[in-house]
């Protein structure tokens, strides 16, 4: 069973499977999640082995892993939860979050809010064809929808389709005349809709997401909810990880890696993608936040983006940035 006590969000752009190699060397049980697929581009493409390697690539390392899917045709969804289960993911998880218009136009995402039923019909068909847990990742309303009740209905709804688990960003989004980024900071946070919903529906996995920086935030969410995803915190300072192992899954034995002990742990890693023609990059674009915080963190960062994209570039230039900091 996973424990979904702490999760990294999924993000388009970033959560990919060099990220998640890179996040999975600092915490062993941290759930980790892919960028969001769309079930069109995985069906389109199936019969064509790269893309589907493409989509369902990941490392043995990365468990445990959860994949995204964007959809909104239960069939369509049913069959890529299949392949995800086939592929050896722990989790298949619905997109009823993201708020962009690229997602509006294709039906699914944040819209689907307005639609419980056909959300539910979704992870109905989802739970029929899979063994693995099937999740919701959803706002806490849309546009006009206000207060606490619409929530509620809308998770009663999906959890007769049988929903493992709920992942409530706890804000609204706009879907008109606000971008992504934008409803990720106005829209106000709204924990108290996530917590009473844990309280009056307690048999439900309920976890939080939103807004959620640092370790003591954290521990004090789990005093509501089953668990707690963050989000960009992850990828801007990724080092926050490092102790979760011990301190929020007991786990007495996981080391707290130094920086440069992680560093140096993703060489070989490194190598091996560089001899199959992965431009350094596109893993070293992933590591830019793991000094955040300390003497030397800006030039880390510099040499690595300046550096990280000439031909040839190789390991030499990580080791080079490494001289200009310390944990």
């Amino acid at each position: 069973m996973i424990s979904r006590t702490l999760s990294v969000a999924p993000m388009m752009g970033w959560t990919d499977r060099h990220a998640r190699y890179f996040l999975r060397l600092i915490s062993r049980h941290t759930l980790l999640y892919t960028e969001m697929v769309n079930t069109g581009a995985m069906l389109n493409n199936k019969q064509t082995i790269g893309d589907q390697r493409r989509f369902l690539a990941f490392h043995e390392m990365e468990h445990p892993l959860a994949l995204q899917l964007g959809g909104s045709d239960p069939a369509a969804l049913a069959e890529c939860a299949m392949m995800a289960e086939d592929a050896g993911f722990d989790e298949v998880n619905l997109n009823v979050g993201c708020p962009s218009d690229r997602v509006k136009s294709g039906h699914f995402g944040a819209c689907l809010m307005a639609e419980p039923d056909l959300v539910a019909d979704c992870v109905t068909a989802m739970k029929a064809k899979v063994s693995i847990p099937v999740t919701v990742k959803c706002r806490i309303g849309i546009d006009e929808m206000e207060g606490y009740q619409p929530l509620l209905r809308f998770v009663e709804k999906v959890q007769q389709g049988g929903c493992d688990a709920f992942i409530v960003h706890a804000r609204k989004a706009w879907l008109q005349g606000v971008s992504p980024k934008q409803n990720r900071e106005i829209p106000p946070l709204m924990y108290e809709y996530v917590h009473r919903l844990k309280q009056e529906k307690p048999s439900l996995t309920i976890i939080i997401n939103g807004g959620i920086k640092d370790m003591a935030v954290i521990q004090d969410q789990l005093k509501h909810v089953d668990g707690v995803m963050i989000g960009r915190e992850a990828y801007y300072n990724p080092y926050l990880l490092a102790a979760v192992d011990r301190e929020l899954y007991g786990d007495t034995q996981a080391p707290v890696k130094t920086r440069q002990q992680i560093v140096e742990e993703l060489y070989d890693y490194i190598d091996e993608q560089l001899a199959s023609g992965v431009a350094l990059h596109a893993i070293t674009r992933h590591i830019l936040g793991l000094y955040q915080g300390c003497n030397g963190a800006k030039a880390w960062r510099r040499h690595l983006s300046e550096n990280g994209t000439k031909p040839g570039a190789d390991i030499r230039v990580i080791e080079t940035a490494l001289q200009f900091v310390a944990d």
